[in-house]
């Protein structure tokens, strides 16, 4: 199944930039040269998280753990073409099912753990899957089972771990059909434009989209992170991002495979056995949060207890970085932080140590990619077309100083969301630039006019710990609550998260409004608990604008350290 317009696939690829290797072919291409180096490493306490003992695997290994798992999935009807969700956490068996899917063809539609009812019923619903992939616990408490409703009667579950009622147990050993699977797969006629994955974003517009990304447009998502930290074969990768995403995805299974590196697991997000894998796998490029790598540095005897010595780079991004913080870790630590700023659509804006040394000025700006007449150290900046546009007259705008919204093309932007044509027509403008919705500006210093400065989120989502969440789902939830007039959820700034969720209401009766009766209300509905609000504000009404939508950012005022007090 292809999205890309046959046009622009004759472009990229006489260009260069798009080719014929598909992800299963980078992971042969690192059997053939490195069998016996680590390529898959699990976390050491891996059975706190799901059953099954820690993983640590050399290529060869990996290649046959493959092998056996796909079998399995050609055992229980999985065929190309077939979509299938995949509900797992960090751990080897979710990097290992990637490959094993696109052995068959199988795209591949993962979800994070923290979706609950609500969110799977949705993504069924657009997807239409052949089967559900997940475990049978996760963290000691029954995942599959509690999960497989919002699945009945749409599609079977096949389940890692100990055995679940009405799910076909799976592993990584057993070989089944494997001779008719071997010969199936031979026989395959596949291209690298065809789709791989189907991930889920969350947007202004409510429930969460799928976003199609082929090989291909992986491929170049990948280039940039690899040109971004510099990437060999030599490197061990930490990865603390669940594997559904960009950060993840783009950000590490793709460039490891294709770079023949080492990928080490971390889920979810431990700062001391974070720090304590950075010392024992001696790892050499992580990413994490603004908000994580300031704490470290305000807090340096976490720090200073550690080996660091390999650690040579860390990426960071999504939120503008502190001067302080990125100039620091390379001044005392030796450790470039690369700001990277990215998105599942395929927005890959990176400043890295090569093209841009200065630590301050790395944590502020972005190199212009595709600017006609200049050459950065990445490979992708020379693929993507990118420009500034006016928020309201879509005016094209090239003088320093105005915040205007960013938008680019090229082969890593992806074709548009899942069945979504009326949405598609609103994100991409007629020439093809996708509308990101982030705001950023030239700077003002001549000196730099071939930046771009980071300025903020048109958009009203809420970043909690890295996860993307939509503020008009959790209210038109609310809306039903029958306690409550009207209501409506915003970020709030938290020091570690990032953001946590508050919720202004204005009840219905003068009874007590408690926020146990909210976020029960919204848990009876389904809804993931990490989409939950974490404080209450009791209003006499919300603030809106002329046609009566919520004005987010006088509501977000609310909830800041100096309305509290």
């Amino acid at each position: 199944m292809k999205t890309t317009p046959q046009i622009l696939i004759d472009q990229y690829r006489a260009n260069g930039w798009w080719g014929d290797e598909k992800l299963c072919d980078w992971l042969d291409q690192a059997v053939a040269a490195r069998p016996q180096q680590w390529a898959l490493i699990d976390q050491p306490e891996r059975a706190a998280i799901a059953e099954g003992n820690q993983q640590r695997l050399t290529f060869d290994d990996l290649a046959g753990k493959v092998s056996a798992l796909s079998s399995q999935f050609y055992a229980a009807g999985l065929r190309t073409g077939d979509i299938v969700i995949v509900h797992l956490p960090n751990i080897a068996e979710l990097a290992i099912t990637y490959f094993a899917l696109d052995r068959l063809g199988v795209i591949i539609s993962p979800v994070p753990v923290q979706y609950d009812l609500f969110e799977l019923r949705h993504v069924a619903s657009e997807v239409n899957p052949a089967a559900y992939i997940s475990t049978s616990h996760l963290k000691g408490k029954a995942f599959a089972e509690t999960r497989m409703p919002a699945l009945e009667g749409v599609c079977p579950t096949l389940c890692f771990g100990q055995s679940v009622r009405n799910a076909t147990s799976i592993n990584l050993d057993d070989r089944s059909d494997h001779e008719n699977w071997r010969a199936y797969t031979g026989s395959l006629d596949r291209s690298a434009d065809d789709i791989l994955t189907i991930c889920w974003t969350s947007g202004t517009t409510g429930q969460p989209k799928g976003v199609p990304r082929s090989h291909n447009h992986w491929r170049i998502s990948a280039l940039a992170t690899s040109s971004t930290a510099d990437f060999t074969a030599e490197d061990v990768m930490l990865n603390p991002f669940p594997l559904v995403n960009m950060a993840a995805l783009g950000g590490f299974l793709f460039p490891w495979v294709m770079c023949q590196s080492t990928l080490v697991l971390h889920h979810p997000f431990d700062l001391s056995l974070f720090l304590k894998q950075l010392e024992s796998e001696r790892i050499t490029y992580t990413i994490a949060a603004p908000t994580i790598l300031t704490m470290l540095l305000n807090q340096r005897g976490l720090l200073d207890q550690i080996d660091l010595s390999a650690l040579r780079a860390i990426g960071s991004g999504g939120a503008p970085l502190s001067e302080w913080m990125v100039s620091t870790f390379q001044q005392d630590y030796n450790i470039i932080v690369a700001n990277i700023f990215g998105s599942n659509e395929g927005l890959c804006m990176t400043s890295s140590g090569l093209d841009l040394p200065d630590p301050n000025e790395r944590a502020q700006y972005f190199p212009r990619f595709g600017l006609q007449g200049r050459q950065w150290n990445n490979q992708v900046s020379s693929m993507v077309k990118t420009r500034l546009v006016d928020l309201e007259t879509r005016e094209v705008i090239s003088d320093p100083g105005i915040q205007a919204e960013l938008e680019i093309s090229g082969p890593s932007v992806f074709d548009g969301y899942w069945q979504a044509e009326t949405t598609n027509r609103e994100v991409f403008s007629e020439d093809g630039f996708f509308r990101t919705g982030d705001v950023f500006e030239i700077p003002l210093d001549p000196d730099k006019s071939d930046y771009y400065r980071f300025v903020g989120r048109s958009k009203d989502i809420i970043i909690r710990g890295g996860m993307k969440i939509s503020p008009d789902e959790i209210d038109n939830l609310l809306a039903a609550h029958p306690a409550l007039t009207s209501a409506a959820v915003v970020g709030y700034e938290d020091p570690v998260l990032g953001e946590r969720i508050g919720v202004a209401a204005v009840p219905a009766t003068d009874a007590e409004l408690t926020l146990d009766m909210i976020t029960g209300y919204l848990k009876e509905q389904g809804l993931a608990v990490f989409k939950l609000p974490e404080r209450l504000l009791v209003v006499d009404a919300l603030p809106l604008n002329a046609t009566g939508k919520v004005l987010r950012r006088e509501l977000k005022k609310l909830f800041t350290p100096e309305a509290s007090s």
